[in-house]
Order: C-alpha cells, then sequence, then structure tokens
C-alpha cells in the first residue's frame, strides 16, 4: 500500500507537497479549497505547476482531492442540490489543472426522503457535474465515492448502496470507492478479525469489484461497530488495534493503493509522521 495523509494546502498547494516530504508519505489528499464554505476558486496552471513539479519530484501517486463537506448531491433543498453539482463540477476542473487523478466525496444525506429518492439523486447529481466540467473539455479524474458511517440519513453505509448509485449513473465508469476503515467498522462492517477481514472485502468485491476500490482512508475508530458514530482515532489507539491493519497493508491486492491517513491532531502535533511509522512497521 501507499501510505500518505490529508495535508494542508494553507498558504498554497506547495505546502500540502511540503508537508507530505517532511512527514514520508507516499500518497497524498488535500483540499482544493475551503472545506467549508462555498467560495469555488479557480486554479490557473502557473498555481498549479510548484505542486504538480512537487508531486513529481517525490512521486506521491496518486493524489487524492477531498470533496467539500458542503456538498450534498441528494439534498431536500433543490437549491442545495445545484449548489452541489456546480461545486462538484468545479472541482472536477481544478483537479484536471492541478493534475489530481481521484476525487473523494461522500455520497450525501437524503435528508428523510429515503434512501432510493436519495440513490437517484446522488446518480443524477454525478452525470451533471461530470457534463458540466466536460463543457470545458473532458476531465480526468474518476469520482471516488467514500463509504460512511451511516450516521443519520447518510448514504453510503453499505456496499450495497453505493453499488446502486453505480448502477443508477450514466457515468459508472468514471466512478470508484474509497473505503475508510473506521466508516465500515461504525457502519457494521466487522474486519478486525482475519475471518470478518475475508468475508467484508469478499462482500465488497461482490457488490462492488475490487477494480473499484482505488483509495483507503486509514483511521481507527473511537467508536465500536455497527454504532454508526465517525470518530477517528490514531492507528492502534482505537477499537480496531493493529492487527487488523497489519493484515490490510501486507494484503498484495492493494499494494499499489493509495492509503491516506485523516487523523485528529493531538494538540500540535498532527501525527502523520508517527502513524505513518506504526503502519510501517506493521507492512
Amino acid at each position: 500500500m501507499r501510505l500518505g495523509a490529508h495535508q494542508s494546502i494553507a498558504g498554497g498547494f506547495q505546502t500540502a507537497v511540503r508537508l507530505a516530504e517532511e512527514d514520508g508519505c507516499e500518497a497524498l489528499q488535500v483540499f482544493t479549497k475551503v472545506a467549508n464554505q462555498w467560495k469555488e476558486p479557480t486554479v490557473s496552471p502557473a498555481q498549479a505547476a510548484p505542486f504538480r513539479a512537487g508531486v513529481e519530484r517525490l512521486g506521491l501517486q496518486p493524489v487524492l482531492s477531498h470533496v467539500s463537506y458542503l456538498v450534498n448531491l441528494c439534498s431536500e433543498d433543490p437549491a442545495i442540490r445545484e449548489r452541489s453539482v456546480d461545486s462538484l463540477a468545479r472541482e472536477l476542473r481544478r483537479c484536471e489543472v492541478l493534475g489530481i487523478p481521484y476525487v473523494v466525496l461522500h455520497p450525501g444525506a437524503h435528508k428523510g426522503q429515503g434512501p432510493a429518492t436519495g440513490i437517484a439523486q446522488v446518480a443524477a447529481g454525478l452525470d451533471a457535474a461530470f457534463a458540466r466540467a466536460d463543457a470545458g473539455g473532458r476531465v480526468g479524474a474518476r469520482v471516488l465515492l467514500e463509504t460512511t458511517a451511516g450516521q443519520g440519513t447518510a448514504l453510503g453505509r453499505t456496499f450495497e448502496e453505493l453499488a446502486a448509485i453505480l448502477a443508477a449513473a450514466r457515468c459508472a465508469r468514471r466512478l470508484a470507492v474509497c473505503f475508510d476503515t473506521c466508516h465500515a467498522l461504525a457502519a457494521g462492517y466487522d474486519w478486525t478479525t482475519a475471518k470478518g477481514y475475508a468475508e467484508v472485502f469478499r462482500a465488497l468485491d461482490a457488490a462492488l469489484g475490487l477494480d473499484r476500490l482505488l483509495a483507503f482512508h486509514l483511521n481507527d475508530s473511537k467508536k465500536g461497530v455497527a454504532s454508526r458514530v465517525d470518530r477517528h482515532a490514531w492507528i492502534g489507539d482505537g477499537v480496531i488495534g493493529l492487527e487488523p491493519f497489519r493484515r490490510l497493508v501486507r494484503d498484495r491486492r492493494f499494494a499499489r493503493t493509495p492509503g491516506v491517513l485523516e487523523i485528529p491532531p493531538a494538540g500540535e502535533d498532527r501525527g502523520y509522521r508517527e502513524n505513518l511509522a506504526r503502519l510501517r512497521a506493521l507492512a
């Protein structure tokens, strides 16, 4: 597995490259904008050039972006759905300029409309976002639907919900999956034992195909199996523990797959260097 972390772009995209180098990352995830604002900046080729050069120099491949937390393609509010489509389209355009091939997206929360309606809206929103992004020239990035803990009305708790989105989307060939280790446990997928590990990835393969599993978010969990509560922890410090991560980072099926940390900081310590060391000690 290509191990890395989600890094800040405060001060410019080159900040993420510098932090990735300091932490010893092999893969990288970034926000391409402020994650909790609708403001949509543009990125020029000149602005992207130092980032692209740094990524190439360090061999940080593949790079992932994470879509804004505000985006909800299945909101009950049509205005929010439209704004979300526009935001995702602009994200895809920014990633085209930055050379980022994977865009990680939370499927969204249906807000009481029901899963079937939400799934249809997410699929339609993805199709619309790609069509809008392609108006400036076909974009190369793929959208990775992230597995979720299933808090509230969030979609993506089950592999079958993600599969239903893929089945309903015309752009399905441009979609894939990001497996969050904390979210999966909280959703009810107990991958902490050898038997459970095999069963979970067998189920994922049956529903989605392992060829669609293109990235991991590597997080321990503060909450237990099927809690449906999303609380990340440092590797080995949560209820998952070290042994399941040993199994994962040694799995040859994922030898070239990026696995990025999204752990909470401990005061001033972002914790990435320490947690990458823990994972590498298991490999």
